[in-house]
């Protein structure tokens, strides 16, 4: 961070990977990215370099041809992509995902598939979990599952499934028992790997959905679509237990991507502001200026503790939802507000593609919008933490 103090200055974590990492992005810089958005393409060549790398395969344990890095390493290498200024979303989700399949996937599971995936040969980068009718209200999905021999059949929807039309595999969640049979609305729900290379013409049809800049997400239809059996992982109805295992690795992992952001914008902003000379003197001398600045730099050192207190609570194997959730919601507000000061400082200059800020700004917005929106956060703090009434 140039000479800009910061706590990972003072003690900062991994930092060969963190080098790593930096060599990496420095060989893809911002017109890598604005052209991806005018051609409306997938960045195989970063994803390629970081999958060679072994960084993608990071959470995979060396047994399975991973690194067997904890979760607090995997973040920092999502981190350390976005403070560079570019694109971990591209890639994350092949993270996250591993919180399912290597604390509840069988010994088979994980030997057929995660020296695959580890290589890059396999790509799992898909979670199927949102429709378009329940949204967050993920137990009153439609998308059923019905067992059919050995295989199951399935049929429904899922939207805003991200990377879908770039994996070879999907993690799906499909409700098994309908809900009307069930004691409780997290029961009869189920999760199964799902091989999309097969399906597609078979039952599995992909649409892209033209969305915000380097996303790439689709909607995916089942009809009649045949899984087999051995594909589902864990016990039928316990899915929506093991997919909070993924949950929470994604609210941390995507929290730290948030700071990277954050980093980067402080970075960008703190720069331009003792560069830019108006009026006989710096910007960055003014109050108005310097301050929003200098306050976004506290949140994120803020945002930062507690995405590490999460993810070290999740690699302890210990209850880490409410740190999750928090380090989500103070993580992408403390990144907007960064965004925001780097708009001020550079003022017209912001909206000029050469400088970057209007990019990174518009794809920092969604981070207080997915993977779980702010409101929900709070209500998950007001009942769960807090011991309020359930207000949804």
């Amino acid at each position: 961070m140039s000479d800009i103090p910061t706590t990972l200055e003072l003690g900062e974590d991994w930092p060969e990977l963190r080098d790593s990492v930096r060599r990496i992005c420095a060989g893809y810089p911002g017109s890598y990215w604005q052209k991806l958005e005018e051609t409306e393409s997938y960045p195989t060549e970063f994803v390629g370099e970081l999958t060679r790398a072994g960084f993608l395969g990071a959470l995979i344990p060396e047994a399975y041809g991973g690194s067997g890095l904890p979760l607090r390493a995997a973040a920092v290498i999502l981190e350390e992509i976005n403070a560079s200024g570019c694109v971990a979303s591209q890639g994350h989700a092949q993270m996250y995902i591993m919180g399912t399949l290597l604390r509840h996937g069988s010994e088979e599971q994980k030997r057929r598939y995660l020296p695959e995936i580890a290589t890059g040969r396999l790509r799992l980068q898909a979670f199927g979990v949102t429709e378009p009718t329940t949204g967050s209200d993920t137990t009153q999905l439609k998308t059923r599952a019905v067992r059919d021999g050995d295989h199951y059949v399935v049929t429904g929807q899922k939207v805003w499934t991200s990377r879908a039309l770039h994996s070879d595999m999907m993690l799906l969640l499909a409700r098994t028992t309908p809900a009307d049979q069930v004691a409780k609305r997290t029961d009869g729900l189920s999760v199964f790997l799902v091989d999309l290379r097969e399906g597609r013409g078979k039952g599995l049809e992909i649409r892209p959905i033209k969305a915000m800049i380097n996303h790439n997400t689709t909607e995916v239809f089942f009809d009649g679509l045949r899984v087999p059996a051995a594909n589902l992982i864990g016990e039928e109805g316990k899915g929506f237990r093991y997919i909070l295992d993924g949950m929470n690795a994604e609210r941390i992992l995507v929290a730290t991507e948030a700071v990277g952001d954050g980093r980067w914008f402080v970075k960008k902003a703190t720069q331009y502001a003792k560069d830019r000379v108006v009026f006989g003197r710096p910007i960055g001398a003014n109050q108005g200026v310097q301050f929003p600045i200098a306050r976004a730099w506290a949140e994120l050192e803020a945002a930062d503790m507690v995405c590490r207190r999460a993810a070290a609570l999740f690699d302890a194997g210990k209850e880490c939802g409410a740190d999750a959730n928090i380090a989500k919601l103070l993580a992408s507000e403390a990144a907007w507000k960064a965004g925001e000061a780097a708009m001020q400082t550079y003022g017209g200059f912001s909206y000029a593609k050469e400088y970057e800020i209007e990019r990174k700004w518009r794809e920092t917005r969604i981070y207080q919008i997915a993977p779980i929106s702010t409101n929900l956060v709070l209500a998950y703090v007001g009942q769960h933490v807090l011991g309020m009434p359930r207000s949804y």
